[in-house]
């Protein structure tokens, strides 16, 4: 019998980590919530959750040293997947209010106000996902669970030389956002796979099958 791949799920004070460990252990990994740093970086896979203002959750990864544990993760070609705010950070900037926040820059572009009649961009909807998602492998008729108000408008990363493009999945309300991303060893999701029902946890299956 194969283990179960390990996978860490941040506690650093911000999101429901215990849902988000339900969902992945549906999903078929072993899980542990732990913010110790050398526990993050020897799992199999890390999940970085998110819920709440942009600069607050920067502030509360920096006590964890979470940035630099997404750095070291990547640099060694070992997953991790963000979630909602924990997508987010992995932006260069989060704009909010007027205040403008340094995020962890793993990729260019800024996280601003959708531009919609009604936010929070709150409940159920469809994405556009590539032909060759992983993440969204036997999904592609699905709803996920959105609940935010910021979100990434532009997506300016291209690819050079022998990399390939990052495989990007795309959401509407009142103008089209990111809703995922693959990207290598990183990956993240704008929505909440873990209050999107069964389809939240097969996608979160597909992640974890990479592991």
């Amino acid at each position: 019998m194969t283990a179960k791949p390990n996978v860490v799920v941040l506690d650093y004070g911000s999101g429901n980590v215990h849902s988000a460990a339900k969902a992945l252990e549906r999903a078929g990994a072993a899980v542990t919530l732990s913010a110790d740093k050398r526990t993050a970086l020897d799992a199999d896979g890390l999940l970085v959750p998110g819920v709440g203002a942009f600069g607050a959750v920067i502030d509360q990864l920096e006590s964890v040293q979470g940035g630099e544990i997404v750095d070291h993760r990547l640099a060694g070609g070992r997953p991790v997947l963000g979630i909602c705010v924990g997508m987010q950070v992995l932006f260069s900037r989060g704009v909010e209010r007027g205040v403008d926040v340094e995020g962890l820059g793993q990729w260019p572009g800024t996280v601003q106000e959708i531009q919609a009649e009604v936010l929070p961009h709150m409940g159920w909807n469809t994405v556009e996902a590539p032909e060759d998602s992983v993440l969204f492998d036997g999904l592609r008729d699905e709803r996920f669970y959105f609940v935010h108000s910021y979100g990434v408008t532009d997506f300016p990363l291209e690819a050079y030389g022998p990399f390939r493009a990052p495989r990007l999945t795309w959401a509407d309300h009142g103008q089209r956002f990111v809703a995922a991303v693959e990207n290598g060893p990183l990956t993240a999701t704008q929505f909440h796979p873990e209050k999107s029902g069964e389809a939240g946890i097969q996608l979160l299956r597909n992640w974890v099958d990479t592991l």
